[in-house]
């Protein structure tokens, strides 16, 4: 689409409608009007919003076209906004040169990174990027964490079957429950505020000993894992450490877990399988009625008997195994990512130009760019 004589063409942002029972959406009214006046076109696909309750007239008020397809998204959008990526074969429809924006485990889904650099698709991928300063306004990632660590402690609350809050009624005393959380980054550090803001008495470990301030910051416990060595990696990110570390840190939180009413772990390694923590033993420890929600069990679980996306219950232990909490707030959930998605198009389009520099830090560590790719062929689309 070629605007006014001599004017570069407009770029043209899309938005599909989801799959997989996905109800988030990678752009919202607020974002959409953003990017208009920032020069853009941004075509949208019906029902694309419907999962956060936005319907289609939210979206052509703020200005963008709504489409009846994917396949009209597909031909006309140079950038592609979504929240899963797309599957191959939705790749063979988009235009070579095209830009998506997405979450994309390139360890779990090689297949899609394989299929877009087949086509000269550019992808960026939100589970990449790297947590530095000037990257934190595109950390979806820890955007979503926030949403999956609240999220965790209301259906462990809602399965537990007793109170989290100390309460002192005519019939007695009820006791505070203990909640223990695995892993202190984003969903950790959320679930524990959550779990204190209910009532219940906190605590948590991290093979990161830097953490205990953050963790003490929001009322709960520090329990030393007491790890020799450095668990932190490229990004920011947790690395995967040897299986005789793990194994010291499943004996230094035992008898923690063992005590606990719930435990919800986060331990993550990108690319990775997560890192078992609660074996067996362990859960057949816990006590009757006690509840463990594992956020890693996308990956496999940090406890040895989670099913992913299945609930279970094991030696008289229920154990959840959500694999996509963020979807279940699509509301609140899909601002957020949305914003995150706009941060990333206002850092990589310059004067109506995709700029892709292959040099950029934040580039460098999100981007996967088909070998075609070039800086001369990536800033002018």
């Amino acid at each position: 689409m070629d605007d006014a004589e001599g004017q570069p063409p407009t770029l043209t942002v899309g938005t599909t409608c989801e799959r997989g029972g996905e109800r988030r959406v990678a752009l919202v009214p607020e974002t959409v009007e953003e990017l208009t006046r920032l020069g853009l076109k941004v075509v949208i696909q019906s029902g694309a919003g419907g999962g956060a309750r936005l319907d289609d007239e939210a979206y052509f008020s703020a200005g963008a076209a709504v489409l009846a397809d994917a396949a009209s998204v597909y031909r006309q959008a140079d950038i592609l906004a979504a929240v899963q990526p797309p599957e191959p074969q939705d790749i063979e429809v988009l235009r070579p040169g095209t830009l998506v924006i997405s979450f994309l485990d390139p360890g779990r889904r090689p297949d899609i990174v394989e299929a877009a650099g087949r086509r000269g698709i550019i992808l960026f991928s939100f589970n990449r990027v790297p947590r530095i300063t000037k990257a934190q306004s595109m950390d979806a990632m820890s955007s979503m964490s926030t949403v999956s660590g609240y999220k965790s402690v209301l259906l462990a609350a809602d399965t537990i079957g007793r109170f989290f809050p100390l309460l002192m009624t005519a019939a007695g005393t009820v006791p505070p429950a203990r909640v223990i959380v695995i892993g202190a980054g984003v969903a950790g550090l959320q679930a524990l505020a959550t779990a204190r803001r209910l009532g219940a008495v906190t605590a948590a470990c991290d093979a990161r000993p830097a953490v205990r301030e953050q963790i003490q910051s929001v009322g709960a416990s520090f329990i030393d894992m007491s790890v020799p060595m450095e668990a932190e990696g490229e990004g920011g990110y947790a690395k995967q450490l040897d299986e005789e570390i793990y194994r010291l840190e499943r004996d230094a939180i035992r008898d923690h877990v063992a005590g606990a009413d719930v435990v919800i772990t986060t331990a993550l390694v990108p690319g990775a399988a997560a890192p078992l923590l609660i074996d067996e033993a362990m859960v057949s420890a816990m006590k009757p009625g006690s509840v463990i929600v594992d956020l890693a069990s996308e990956a496999g679980g940090n406890c040895e008997l989670t099913v992913p996306g299945q609930t279970v219950t094991r030696c008289e232990v229920t154990i959840l195994g959500p694999t996509n909490l963020p979807s279940e707030v699509p509301v609140h959930a899909s601002q957020m990512y949305a914003r995150n998605v706009l941060t990333v198009l206002k850092y990589l389009v310059k004067d109506g130009k995709l700029e892709i520099d292959p040099d950029d830090e934040i580039v460098r560590g999100a981007c996967f760019m088909p070998a075609a790719a070039t800086p001369e062929t990536t800033g002018g689309m």
